[in-house]
């Protein structure tokens, strides 16, 4: 079985795998990159099938430009989740070949084995691939934590024998120079978000990803003890109706203490509209619970609104108020320009300087102790950096460790030294002899 990064090896985000045997070739991931100065990547037309771990579009975003009969392999609620994506932000609905599996029921694809492992991470309906060819084991972990909702997940993996004696360990590193001490876990976002909105005396707004369930949950759970009332916006009530495919749990818009806001509604209802089909069953319950702006104008300290960013000042001024609490959860890097937009970065500025900006979010991905521990515990014999900014720092953190570059191809059965290392030797050796 041969290996190769197409990208993934030097930064965060466009993910994407390849393995390969002599009959069957698979991608891990097709996903956009998350920087303009990152090109997407190119595949090859022979591919038999692509995994895609989780609803993110830096893990699954290129799907809409391939060839439409290879199959694309996901999970049902990331199905929906990904067309939710697609369809809200001005696409259509996803027309690949999909493949639904189930989390822990292994299937093949060609002569390769997949055993899809759920975990937990900031997108729901996420998950890592045990992938079995040739006598070899490779694990795939995705993007995954161990901080968030779903953490017995993480302790689940991390005590399977059959994830024991792993030729190789495809590891994330997001979070390897990053601190998550702030927020250790959801648990310190709920608690955050009830102290700041519980002896509030005006309304409140949340910035955060309708897809991060984890967050909604410990925002509405934070409103529910406060005793405010939780309110969305209908992209994120579509989101949230979707959650039932998985648990009755989650609040969602047919719950009592749950509003939906009828007020900037135009751009989505009109999505509604174009995809009459696709929201009939939801468009047929959006109505029973809907919050009018004249309802929350009476009593705006008593208001939780979920809504888009670019809404919440026409909120404020529809409203009279003049300032708000505003309970920013979602990655900091999202207030630079290098990750948005020149527009969006000037939006937050204006409301963290006119609002009460309240910081409160705990990363979707596993911190340094996190990855410690699941290496410990795995013991895998090599261990290759990805969907990381820091592969060079992974050998002072953890054992057997082999760096590959993007493009790089690697034969599994065969121990050589990657180019990294032949690179890094030759370094070593030239410093040597120049002395």
């Amino acid at each position: 079985m041969r290996l190769k990064i197409y990208k993934g090896s030097n930064e965060i985000g466009g993910s994407c795998i390849e393995l390969k045997t002599k009959s069957t070739t698979i991608l891990l991931d097709y996903g956009t990159p998350l920087q303009d100065t990152s090109t997407p990547v190119k595949i090859p037309d022979n591919i038999d099938g692509i995994l895609i771990s989780h609803p993110h579009q830096d893990h699954f975003g290129e799907i809409t430009n391939i060839d439409t009969n290879i199959p694309v392999y996901c999970g049902r609620l990331s199905l929906e989740l990904m067309n939710a994506t697609k369809i809200f932000t001005g696409s259509q609905v996803l027309k690949n070949n999909f493949q639904i599996f189930e989390a822990w029921k292994s299937f093949t694809i060609g002569d390769i084995q997949i055993t899809p492992y759920l975990v937990d991470h900031s997108a729901t309906d996420a998950y890592a691939f045990l992938i079995e060819a040739d006598n070899k084991k490779v694990l795939y972990s995705g993007d995954f934590r161990a901080n968030g909702r779903k953490s017995k997940l993480f302790d689940r993996m991390i005590q399977d024998k059959k994830l024991y004696n792993l030729d190789i360990l495809l590891m994330e590193g997001t979070m390897l120079q990053r601190s998550n001490k702030d927020f250790p876990d959801e648990q310190s976002v709920e608690t955050k978000i009830y102290q700041t909105i519980n002896d509030s005396d005006t309304i409140s707004f949340m910035i955060a990803s309708s897809q991060n369930i984890d967050s909604l949950v410990s925002a509405y759970r934070a409103c529910k003890k406060a005793k405010k009332i939780f309110v969305i916006d209908i992209y994120t009530a579509f989101i949230l109706e979707k959650m039932k495919l998985v648990s009755s749990n989650i609040p969602n818009m047919s719950w009592s203490d749950v509003k939906v806001i009828a007020k900037f509604g135009g751009n989505y209802y009109q999505k509604l509209k174009e995809n009459k089909e696709y929201f009939k069953k939801f468009t047929s319950k959006l109505f029973n619970n809907i919050v009018e702006i004249e309802d929350i104008k009476s009593n705006p300290q008593n208001y939780f609104l979920k809504i888009s960013p670019w809404h919440i000042q026409k909120a404020l001024n529809l409203l009279g108020v003049n300032s708000s609490n505003i309970i920013y959860s979602q990655w900091l890097g999202y207030l630079k320009e290098e990750f948005s937009t020149q527009d969006t970065v000037e939006l937050f500025q204006n409301l963290k300087e006119n609002n009460n900006w309240i910081y409160a979010h705990t990363s979707g991905h596993a911190d340094l102790a996190a990855l410690q521990k699941f290496t410990k515990s795995l013991q895998p014999k090599k261990l290759i950096p990805i969907h990381t900014e820091h592969k060079d720092k992974f050998e002072e953190y953890f054992d057997n460790v082999m760096i590959l570059e993007d493009n790089e191809s690697f034969d599994i059965n065969n121990d050589k030294l990657s180019l990294y290392q032949v690179n890094s030797f030759n370094k070593i050796f030239k410093n040597e002899l120049g002395k």
